[in-house]
């Protein structure tokens, strides 16, 4: 990763730090640049003296913090003499000759004046014959006595014409040398901590690519009130980037870890510098800080909960008295008004968590739990105090399973409405200590289900799947161990069929595949008689695994309703579990519409209902195909693969493509997490494909399709794939392979969506000039239409129509549907359309220019501009908005411009390349004719060009409205009021 550069954010400090180096002779000042561990001190001065030496001045380093001599006056006189020797003149052997004559002679207090006196004086000559500037670099670190020593020489026997620049931590109390210091400066700086616009410049910088805005965020959460410190920042990606916690898609960083699992570097002594101010702790003290993150990383510890123990209990474990107190007293702790203790900062707790420790964790968690159930009894103790159960569950064996059950099953049925994701935790430590056989069993797997269900806690649901199967393969294995003669029995049958209802809709939200069947090579144990019995109750939600794109088509289920879920609620489809009819509309919404209305809703909404299960299956979108179906019974898609691809097609067809790309990137990286059992979304990667297809970023578009399994036979990866081969060069086998899959579409019974491999299909036929394969499409379409009937397939012939047939008002039937339905690129090919065959070309090229700006698109759109450009000889129209306004990045690149920002400056900030800021800046210059960045400037701060209507409404230059004159210093972003 890139280390050198820029400081990031200290823009104005350095600039008061270099004005201070520069200011030699009479005007020549002090400055203490002060800051917490890992603000950037170093970083700033440094950046400082290369602009001053860049300028032709010097700047010379004093260093008397570990010399030879004692501390004091003796130890600043080496420095100085390190200094003298550097600066070379004739006068030079005499002012290293007059300060070592003066040591020898002088002693006690008295002498050490004298020698103040002396460097003081030596000082300043030189500086008057050679210009000079002394900088002093981490202060904190000299002896008090060289501090205070170097203090008396700034207030008494100050050189004349030296400017000095000292930076260092502030003082804490009983440090007298670094307090005399911060009494003799001029002036003290203070760094501040960094802005958040800030800290992603700073992680772009770091990474050298653009970064998902999540990444930014979980850093910035994980590092808590150290968030604006540039070393911890650096850290935390640091550690990142060795554990091997990124993935690259599109050009873009993006995080796959937990945010939770973020931490600051595991090097001791870095880590000791920067979390513990006052000093490193000890190896005793470290030790026992990582026995305290790792207790409170399981579960939620309070003072109360530590001083209910017996005595002896906690200080044996040196957790209050030797541990907690000086923590609490550092800043690394916190306790709150509930007396709740907590790592002020998560990432340190992380990396203490991965230090060695010789303290056990389990067994501090069974004394707190025991000393509530000894008083109180296990059931008492779990409903009076539920955030028990994360104690018991983190005590693992050192509590007896009984009583470790009793208090996870009350504490869990406390919480279930209070705080239901610690019930479902509850929950899931229960089954891990119940045996698949208990009788209790099936009555905690329907209570968590039910819980997950209703709070449309996905991932929870799909944790079920162990537990689960464990108990519906239990009493087989008792039927193996009695004999043949045993029969089994499943308890609670349709009470563990809504169960494996629950978990299969999971599995299929999370795009985690469920069992669709049984097969000929099945288990012959009691797992694969378990799955052979439940088979018909999960075959329902598995025959939706194909039309929305989760993986290969399997075969639909029959006529005959299935067992557990159809039968499970109070009536068939009265539940947040779909039935079996529901679940064979929502798998037969990608075929024909033959065999559908038997389960079609009665009336006009029956229509409405296969319309937008049409849509859904077309785009793959089983979140809006559940709740089209289930309406208000649907408990919502949550946070699941499922809803974050939901949210990835509305944007998509709202013609939102950044934030559509930005969806495909987090569902991505999200099933790449560790710790989340999350499956790619296919149809995220086939759509992430075309958007880059379309704007002509092939080499994306490429690795997102090669993510995609040859299994996954759905017309949108069909779609994506025809785009794709066409547009490299694959002319002739890109219309053949779009046929095949068409066929093979069909055979599959996944008919929504191949209108948009036809329109396509179209399309290129047309660029080509091979009218056969236009009217043979057009044929496919309208055969199509008459087996479908869907409002895309009627959209698709109206504008194949259009096209083909020279068919005006198709084409305008065909614009008007889409735009009612909402359909940005669908839109753009109408325009396109039309521009080929309407009598008002120049209106349809503009719109579909506009259009195609709008989206991004690239070479696809130009090329077939071009294409009826040549064959009509029209003049593409030039875009340009009706009032040629300045956007919002224009009048910040302004406002940094007129603050005297590099262009460096402004592609950090910006997070553009230096290339962008040229090509913007350019381009800026001819709108505002202005011919630099100063007249640029000047007519943005006495208002000229908001009178000259370039400016939006509401802000104005300095000269007038509210946007108010910039203050000093580059780099801050301008807002719009």
């Amino acid at each position: 990763m890139p280390k050198d550069g820029p400081v990031v954010g200290r823009d104005s400090e350095i600039r008061e730090v270099t004005g201070t180096l520069l200011s030699t002779g009479a005007s020549a000042r002090t400055l203490l640049l002060v800051g917490g561990a890992g603000t950037g001190k170093t970083a700033v001065l440094e950046q400082a003296r290369r602009t001053v030496v860049g300028q032709g001045a010097r700047v010379l380093r004093l260093r008397c913090h570990d010399g030879a001599s004692a501390p004091g006056a003796a130890a600043l006189a080496d420095g100085v003499h390190q200094v003298l020797t550097t600066v070379h003149d004739r006068w030079s052997p005499a002012r290293t000759g007059a300060v070592r004559r003066t040591r020898l002679r002088n002693s006690g207090r008295g002498g050490e004046l004298t020698l103040l006196s002396t460097l003081g004086e030596v000082l300043g000559d030189a500086a008057r014959h050679l210009p000079f500037a002394l900088m002093i670099d981490d202060v904190e670190r000299m002896p008090s006595p060289t501090a205070s020593a170097l203090g008396l020489l700034l207030r008494v026997f100050r050189p004349v014409g030296v400017p000095m620049v000292l930076a260092g931590r502030p003082a804490h109390p009983g440090d007298e040398g670094v307090r005399q210091l911060t009494v003799a400066a001029d002036r003290l700086l203070e760094l501040p901590p960094l802005r958040p616009a800030d800290v992603e410049a700073l992680v772009v910088r770091r990474l050298g690519r653009p970064v998902e805005p999540a990444l930014v965020t979980a850093v910035v959460r994980a590092l808590g009130p150290m968030a604006g410190t540039p070393e911890a920042v650096l850290s935390v990606l640091d550690s990142m980037a060795e554990r091997g916690d990124f993935l690259e898609l599109d050009g873009h960083v993006c995080l796959t870890e937990p945010e939770q699992a973020l931490r600051l570097t595991t090097d001791v002594a870095r880590l000791s510098r920067l979390c513990w101010p006052a000093g490193p702790p000890g190896a005793a003290a470290l030790d026992a800080a990582a026995a305290v993150a790792r207790n409170l990383e399981h579960a939620e510890i309070r003072l109360d909960d530590l001083h209910r123990l017996k005595p002896g209990g906690p200080r044996r474990a040196g957790l209050v008295d030797r541990t907690l107190t000086p923590l609490v007293a550092d800043g690394i702790l916190t306790v709150d008004e509930d007396r709740r203790i907590a790592f002020a900062v998560p990432a340190l707790a992380a990396a203490l968590r991965a230090l060695p420790t010789r303290h056990a964790v389990s067994s501090l968690h069974a004394l707190i739990t025991r000393s509530l159930t000894d008083r109180l009894g296990a059931e008492t103790a779990g409903g009076g105090c539920p955030r028990l159960a994360d104690h018991v569950a983190a005590a693992g064996p050192e509590l007896d399973d009984a009583l470790a059950v009793d208090v996870l099953l009350a504490a869990a049925r406390t919480d279930a409405r209070s705080d239901w994701s610690r019930s479902v935790r509850a929950y899931s430590s229960a089954l891990r200590r119940l045996p698949p056989h208990d009788r209790r069993t099936p009555g905690v797997l329907r209570e968590w289900a039910e819980l997950s269900l209703r709070h449309a806690d996905h991932p929870g649901a799909l944790a079920l799947g162990e537990p689960l199967f464990a108990c519906l393969a239990a009493p087989f294995a008792e039927q193996d161990r009695e004999g043949p003669g045993c029969i089994a029995a499943v308890p609670d049958r349709d009470g563990l069929g809504h169960v494996a209802g629950v978990w299969a809709l999971a599995a299929l939200h999370e795009h985690r595949l469920p069992p669709c069947g049984v097969d000929a090579d099945v288990d012959a144990g009691p797992g694969g008689r378990a799955a052979v019995e439940y088979a018909p109750a999960l075959a329902g939600f598995g025959a939706l695994v194909g039309p929305y794109g989760l993986g290969p088509v399997t075969p639909r289920p029959g006529t005959e309703a299935p067992r557990g879920p159809a039968a499970a609620g109070p009536r068939p489809g009265s539940g947040p579990l779909p039935s079996a009819a529901e679940l064979r509309l929502l798998a037969g919404a990608a075929g024909s519409r033959a065999g559908l209305s038997d389960v079609l809703p009665p009336g006009t909404d029956g229509g409405r209902t296969l319309d937008r299960l049409r849509n859904a299956t077309a785009y793959a979108d089983l979140a809006d195909a559940l709740a089209g179906v289930l309406g208000d019974r649907y408990p919502g898609a949550g946070s699941s693969t499922a809803g974050l691809y939901h949210a990835m097609v509305r944007a998509y067809l709202r013609g939102d493509w950044d934030r559509a790309l930005a969806s495909a990137r987090r569902i991505e990286a999200r099933s790449r997490t560790r710790g989340i059992a999350a499956g790619p979304a296919q149809a995220a990667r086939a759509l992430a494909a075309d958007i880059h297809c379309a704007r002509g970023e092939l080499g994306y578009a490429r690795e997102w399709l090669e993510l995609v399994p040859g299994t996954v036979t759905h017309p949108l990866v069909a779609w994506a794939r025809l785009g794709v081969r066409y547009w490299s060069g694959q002319v002739e086998e890109a219309m053949e392979e779009a046929l095949d899959e068409v066929r093979r579409a069909r055979r599959s019974g996944l008919l929504s969506g191949v209108e948009k491999v036809l329109v396509r299909y179209l399309s290129f036929a047309l660029l080509e000039a091979v009218p056969q394969a236009m009217e043979r499409a057009l044929d496919e379409l309208e055969a199509l239409d008459e087996e479908v009937g869907s409002p895309m397939t009627r959209e698709a012939v109206l504008l194949g129509r259009g096209v083909v047939r020279r068919d005006r008002d198709s084409a305008l039937a065909a614009l008007r549907a889409v735009r009612g339905r909402g359909d940005a690129y669908l839109e753009l090919l109408c325009h396109l359309g039309l521009a080929e065959i309407g009598d008002d070309c120049e209106r349809w090229l503009a719109e579909a220019t506009r259009g195609a700006q709008a989206l991004g698109i690239g070479r696809a759109t130009r090329t077939s501009l071009g294409h009826m450009k040549r064959r009509r000889t029209l003049v593409l129209p030039r875009v340009r908005p009706a009032r040629d306004e300045l956007s919002e990045k224009d009048i910040e690149l302004t406002t940094m411009v007129s603050r005297g920002a590099t262009n460096r400056q402004i592609a950090a900030r910006l997070v553009w390349s230096e290339k962008t800021v040229e090509r913007r800046l350019t381009r800026l210059f001819q709108r505002t004719g202005c011919r630099s960045g100063g007249g640029r400037g000047a007519a943005w701060l006495d208002g000229s060009l908001a009178r000259r209507d370039l400016v939006p409404d509401g802000v104005r230059g300095a000269a007038g409205g509210p946007f108010p004159a910039p203050a000093p210093g580059p780099g801050t972003p301008s807002s719009r009021r």
